[in-house]
């Protein structure tokens, strides 16, 4: 029983995961320091409040808080932008000029032989003129 229980650990998805989720935690802190700390100024800059929480859409007897909603979707949207900005793109520059340096080529995708006989089979029916 504690055989299976060691093997299921030792497998390198669970080990990769383990650690993708220390690193994730200890990311999510710079992320949000950034966000909160230097994007959320700004935007505070340009419209005047750092937050849209007090937005209603309607009286505030029978308040929709829609300023929540949307300060939980420009959150969101910064958070991605930082992190798409920040670690995506220079990993993947950084992996295109390791590759470059290899010499390894990107693969062509290959064709499904389905979509390559529909293909035929389209074209076979178009009218020719």
């Amino acid at each position: 029983m504690l055989q299976g229980f060691k093997e299921f650990i030792m497998k390198g998805n669970v080990v990769d995961l383990a650690v993708a989720v220390v690193i994730g935690g200890a990311f999510a802190t710079v992320i949000d320091a950034l966000v909160n700390s230097v994007l959320m100024p700004l935007i505070s800059v340009l419209v005047g409040t750092p937050n849209f929480d007090n937005f209603l859409a309607v009286g505030p007897e029978h308040a929709i808080k829609i300023g929540v909603l949307l300060t939980a979707v420009v959150n969101f949207l910064l958070v991605a932008a930082a992190i798409y900005f920040v670690v995506v793109m220079p990993m993947n520059k950084m992996i295109e000029r390791r590759n470059a340096r290899l010499g390894i080529l990107p693969e062509e995708e290959e064709i499904d032989p389905q979509v390559l006989l529909l293909t035929e089979i389209r074209d076979s029916l178009q009218p020719r003129t």
